[in-house]
């Protein structure tokens, strides 16, 4: 008798669960991959964003990716430019200050460097989305081992600070 109760129990559960489980009439939905150009990760808002800016630099999360950033190195003159970007990474934002500032670490003490604004043609009077540094020691440090640069910057009265991720070929090794 406790074996057919068991066996009872056993094909009611079943059976709920099956009944459950395909209140869709067994129809799939297909899915592709997205394009080559946005990251495959479901990000906090649901939504994909390119994997680089429109400047083809580096993106910088800030926040909880309420915005971004990319950094552009030209190696052949030694400048650093960084582009605040809107939370898609697709639009300059103008913002407010007249400099921003990237933190490393060189031979194990911290260095900080300024970066100037340096507004575009269409950024608002008295506001900026992009700012440049000249110093060539920071592109070298953005690309030093264990110099663990952070972008510190602030956004309509809101600190942010976002990790730079400065990955790229060069001739002969990997970074």
């Amino acid at each position: 008798m406790k074996l057919t109760n068991t066996f009872y129990t056993l094909a009611l559960a079943s059976m709920t669960f099956g009944l459950v489980g395909c209140k869709d009439g067994g129809t799939t939905v297909e899915t592709s991959a997205p394009p080559a150009t946005v990251d495959a990760h479901d990000d906090h808002e649901g939504h994909a964003h390119p994997t680089e800016g429109p400047h083809h630099g580096g993106l910088i999360e800030l926040g909880n990716e309420e915005y971004h950033a990319e950094l552009v190195h030209d190696e052949d003159s030694g400048s650093v430019t960084i582009y605040v970007l809107n939370a898609a990474a697709t639009e300059q934002i103008p913002i407010e200050s007249t400099e921003i500032t990237i933190n490393v670490k060189h031979d194990g003490k911290p260095e900080q460097f300024k970066l100037a604004a340096s507004p575009d043609a269409t950024d608002p009077e008295g506001k900026s989305s992009r700012f440049v540094s000249t110093d060539a020691e920071l592109g070298e440090h953005l690309d030093e081992e264990g110099a663990d640069p952070k972008l510190v910057l602030t956004i309509n009265g809101k600190s942010f600070r976002g990790t730079i991720e400065h990955d790229h070929d060069h001739e002969g090794h990997d970074h």
